[in-house]
This record gives structure tokens, sequence and C-alpha cells, in this order.
């Protein structure tokens, strides 16, 4: 699609309307849309309403920046495709084809996972306005997810000892095709939206190493591993505006989350409170995560008469608690947690002191504690970036996604803003980092046990 074409869809659609309507131009009798000469059938409120329809689908600085970054990750997919089709035709490189086809896995998955995130954030006018460009390339992804797993099966299928098999060979070269065609949809929509995608993708996306931290919360060892890229975008005013968005993966955390939640809640006070949770999970509810802690609770209390202790118990019972997580950035940038109480299955006072007395209060506090302790350590957003971007860098969003079977992550989104005698220094030392990530052995994966 040729961009030059595109970038004046109004003066095209005047010109299929009646063959000679301009837009801010002079014409034989009259201009634009002061003249009132128009071609028959062309009246100006058509062109007005033309020109607002084309103006609603333009894209954000935003989404520019985030087209930037899909369009590199396709670029990395066909790259790993490549990659995997020139060991394919070597003699006994098992190994290297395994690692090759992972690598590809991984890439296309994150094509993908970009590409759903970019449509998710349109808004309602670019969704109406777009509609059956966003159609094809849904079609496009669904396709690019067929061939991947047709390709992950031949690959299971062939021994790997000896050049692949003819199966492996042909699933290859149809997720060439899927790519390709996954590529044109997205250049047609970046188009529509007056993106300049001549340049998208090339030195503008810059993937970042994966950092792993080992944080130790409740004497439980757990090991969070952030990965995360980094986009130009808009400069303007002397301004250079990068965006940034980090992945850490939580899902050791939620592995260990009973045990973690056994370390910071259970006691067993003599003339006390009695706490024992017995099981606690962690999923995502995107943009939040729930918490589900199943525990067993009793209250002593104990006096003494006649020289001799007794104990009575108050309380005692079985409760099933659930806290939604929400994560926030403050105005000064500081990641935080939302806590809310949600549904709480625990008949009599037991129930009523986790619905509204300082029980339920202290158990939501101390889940959303743990569980941002784990963040702010694990996945701290600056910790992440290279030494040489993090002075630049600040939070301005987190959420929580799903990202396959279950595992949940904490995605954060900042932005880095450099002046321009800062811009040679901060792209050197990207390119740096970008240059480690594709050397890795393999990309960043999510841990699984």
């Amino acid at each position: 699609m040729a961009v030059g074409l595109l970038a004046s869809p109004l003066v095209m659609r005047a010109q299929h309307g009646g063959g000679g309507g301009h837009v801010g131009g002079s014409a034989a009798g009259g201009s634009g849309l002061s003249g009132g000469n128009h071609a028959t059938g062309v009246d100006a409120k058509d062109d007005l309403r033309d020109f607002h329809e084309i103006m609603a689908v333009q894209a954000t600085s935003e989404q520019k920046i985030a087209f930037a970054a899909i369009v590199k990750s396709a670029a990395v997919a066909e790259a790993q495709l490549q990659g995997l089709v020139e060991e394919m035709g070597k003699e006994n490189n098992a190994a290297e084809i395994a690692k090759r086809d992972k690598n590809l896995a991984d890439a296309v998955e994150t094509a993908r996972t970009l590409n759903k995130k970019f449509l998710e954030g349109f808004s309602e006018p670019q969704k109406s306005g777009l509609k059956e460009m966003i159609k094809r390339l849904g079609k496009a992804d669904s396709e690019l997810g067929q061939q991947a797993r047709t390709l992950d099966q031949a690959f299971e299928a062939n021994s790997g000892t000896k050049p692949a098999s003819a199966q492996m060979t042909s699933a290859a070269n149809g997720l060439g095709h899927a790519i390709s065609i996954f590529q044109h949809e997205q250049t047609g929509l970046g188009e529509e939206m007056s993106i300049d995608s001549s340049g998208a993708g090339q030195d503008v996306a810059y993937k970042l190493p994966l950092v792993k931290n080992l944080v130790t919360l409740a004497n439980q060892p757990l090991t969070i591993a952030t990965s995360g890229m980094v986009s130009k975008g808009v400069s303007e005013g002397g301004q250079n505006t990068f965006a940034v968005e980090l992945t850490a993966d939580l899902t050791d955390l939620q592995h260990s989350f009973t045990d973690v939640l056994r370390g910071q809640l259970n006691k067993a006070d003599r003339c006390g409170e009695r706490i024992d949770i017995a099981t606690a999970a962690l999923t995502p509810q995107q943009p939040a995560s729930m918490v589900v802690a199943q525990l067993h609770y009793e209250r002593w209390s104990c006096t003494t008469m006649f020289g001799r202790e007794n104990m009575n118990e108050i309380l005692e019972g079985n409760a099933t608690v659930e806290v939604k997580l929400t994560p926030s950035v403050a105005e000064d940038g500081m990641l935080g947690l939302t806590a809310r109480l949600g549904n709480v299955d625990a008949d009599g006072l037991l129930g009523e002191s986790l619905r509204s007395g300082s029980l339920g209060d202290m158990l939501r506090d101390k889940i959303s504690s743990s569980v941002l302790a784990v963040m702010n350590q694990g996945g701290d957003f600056k910790v992440a970036l290279p030494n040489g971007v993090r002075d630049y860098a600040n939070l301005k969003r987190a959420r929580f996604e799903e990202v396959g079977a279950g595992r949940l992550a904490a995605v954060m989104d900042g932005e880095i803003r450099v002046s321009n005698d800062k811009l040679a220094d901060l792209t050197g030392e990207l390119k740096r980092q970008d240059s480690v990530a594709a050397q890795s052995v393999s990309q960043p994966e999510l841990m699984s046990r």
C-alpha cells in the first residue's frame, strides 16, 4: 500500500464521489469548502462528514508508539522463521532446530499479544470507523495462530535427526504466508490511521533483556522475571518521548502463594487469635487479580481465678475469603494496590468479623501488602531498565494480565522523556540492550514448574 496515496483520503473520497470536489484547494469557479461550486452529487456537508470520520480514526501519539512495537514484533517473528528454515536444511541439527522453534513460538505469541492490546485500546469511533479492517486483521491473527500450531505439531512429529520432513517444511511455508498476510493487514490499518509505517519498527522499538530478581518473602524465595519493550514516540518542543512496557512474571508467587500467606498470617496465640491458612490462590482477573483464601480461625481468652488460669474459646470456624487486587499508580509514580474484600463464606460471628470487623481489614491489608512487596522488589519499574535510562523514566499505569494457562503477570506502562542533547546517548543504550536481548539463547519465557 502506498502511504502517499492514502495521505489525503478526504480528497480521494471526494474524487470518487463526483469527480472534481476539492477541499482546501482551488477549482474552476470556486475554492474548496467555501466555493459552493461542488460537482453534482457532492454536498459540502458530505465533505465535512468525511472529514470528521477521517479525523475520528486518526492514531494518538500513544497508538503510534504501540504500532511501531507491533510492526517490529511481526518482523521479529518473520526473522525467527527464516532462521528456523535455514536450520531445517542442515543434517543432525536437532538441538538447534528445537531452540529455533521455541524462539519462533515465543515471537509469534508476542506479536499476537501486542496486536491484541493495540486493538483493545481503540476508541469507540475508531472501532466503528475501522470495523472492516479490524475484522480482517483479526482473521489474519487467527490464521497466524493456527499456522503456528500446525508447525508445532509438525515439529513434534519430526524426529529432528535428519533434514526436516516435508510436513514440517510445508508447515513452515504456511506460517510464512500467514505472517506476510498479518503484516499486510497491519500496514493497511496503520495507513488508515495516518501512521507512516514506512519506518515503523525500524530502530524505533527496542527489546530489553530479561531481568531476574530474587525476592524472599515469609522465608519463601521467589524469582520474578521481567521483560520489556521501549518504543520511540513523538518528538516536539525539544523533548523526545518513549513508551515503556515492562512485564513482570508472577508465576513463582502464584505457586508459592499458600506458603507466603501462611508466613504472613498464621498465628497461634495461646490467649488470643489463632489463624491457619489452609489454601490460598492468586489468579488473574484482568486488569485486576483475585485472591481466594481458605482459613481456620479461633479466638481464645484467658482469665485467672483463685490462682488458676482458665482458657475459654470465644470464636471458632472456617472461612473462605475473596480479595480483589487492582494496581494503581500515584501522581508521584509510586506503584500501589487497591484491595477490596469480596465474597466471604463464613457463618455467625466469624462471618460478621470478616465482613465488617477488624479481622477482615487485617486479612485484606496483609494480602495486599504481600503481593505489593513482591511487585516492588521483584518487578521494580526502574530497576528493570538500563542504568542510563532510569533517571528519565516514570511509571504511568499498571495492570494485571493473564499470560496463558492462568499465569499472572504485572504489566507496567511508563514513559521516558529526554531532551534532544540526550537523545543520542539514550538510543545508543537502547540499541545495545536490544542487541543483548536478540543474542540471548532464547527469548524471555514465562516460568513454569
